[in-house]
């Protein structure tokens, strides 16, 4: 009997905190293995080429997200990262999102190095917002699980850069912003 009672609460833990999270305006949607845990209703891209095509296409910023899965700290991160309603509504509205498991051939997403977890923000002209830092001065994209106010305060300054960024271009029709062909050739 009790170990029946035992099951019922676990179930009943489950389903509220499965109807605590955030739900995005279009509904549920299915969990992806994509996003590894960092947040199931999130529509994550699957590579690097694809996240930077949906992030111009959409005009949308790019959260690339660098992490082990069996990095205590890439894993606290997460849960941190997963838990924060206002982030996933913020990634899931304003973002276009992806996480690696592995180095890019671009060495502009590591501008202080490559190590995890570390989170660099792209704009939609495919630039390497290097300006956009977490609060250590020795590994400038990091966050802990404790900075995630920090973190969601970088996503509103990306937000807002590209919405700067979109009026600047309004404003001066003749001048042209085309990449670079290595830049192109890269991704």
């Amino acid at each position: 009997m009790t170990r029946a009672a035992a099951s019922l609460v676990l179930v009943l833990v489950a389903l509220s905190s499965t109807f605590t999270k955030y739900v995005p305006k279009s509904g549920q949607r299915i969990p992806q293995s994509l996003s590894r845990g960092w947040g199931d209703q999130l529509n994550w891209a699957q590579t690097y080429e694809e996240a930077l095509f949906l992030s111009r296409s959409r005009n949308k910023p790019l959260m690339v997200l660098f992490l082990l899965e069996d990095c205590p700290h890439s894993q606290a991160l997460k849960q941190a990262f997963a838990n924060d309603d206002e982030i996933q509504r913020t990634l899931d509205e304003d973002f276009v999102v992806l996480n690696l498991m592995q180095e890019t051939g671009d060495q502009h997403l590591s501008p202080d190095g490559q190590y995890v977890p570390r989170i660099v923000f792209v704009d939609p002209s495919m630039t390497v917002r290097d300006d956009i830092v977490g609060p250590y001065s020795n590994r400038l994209y990091t966050y802990e699980p404790t900075d995630m106010k920090h973190l969601l305060e970088n996503m509103k300054k990306a937000k807002k850069l590209l919405k700067v960024s979109a009026v600047s271009r309004r404003t001066t029709p003749t001048s042209t912003h085309s990449l670079p062909e290595s830049t192109a050739a890269e991704v």
